[in-house]
C-alpha cells in the first residue's frame, strides 16, 4: 500500500521534491503538497483502492503524510468490511 501511495504522489502530487526522499511521516504540505494536489491524490486513491473518502476524513490531517494517508485508507477499508 505504501508504494502505491508513493506512486500516486509521484504522478499527481506535484511535489517539488522526489517522493523517494520523503519519510513516511514527512509533512506533505511543508514538502509542497497543495490543496488542489491533495484533491487529485484523493481521487487517484479512491480509484486505485476502490474506496470513497467519507466527509469526516476529507481534511488536511488525512493527507498530512504518507503514513497518514495509509492510515486513512486502512480506516476506510476497515469500515467497508464492517458494513
Amino acid at each position: 500500500m505504501n508504494e502505491t501511495i508513493r506512486d500516486i504522489l509521484t504522478k499527481v502530487g506535484g511535489l517539488p521534491v522526489p517522493v523517494t526522499d520523503l519519510a513516511d511521516d514527512s509533512d506533505l504540505y511543508t514538502s509542497g503538497l497543495s490543496s488542489f494536489a491533495s484533491v487529485q491524490v484523493m481521487l487517484a486513491i479512491e480509484e486505485k483502492f476502490d474506496v470513497e473518502f467519507p466527509d469526516n476524513l476529507l481534511n488536511r490531517k488525512s493527507f498530512a503524510s504518507i503514513a497518514a494517508i495509509e492510515g486513512t485508507i486502512r480506516q476506510i477499508l476497515k469500515a467497508q468490511e464492517a458494513a
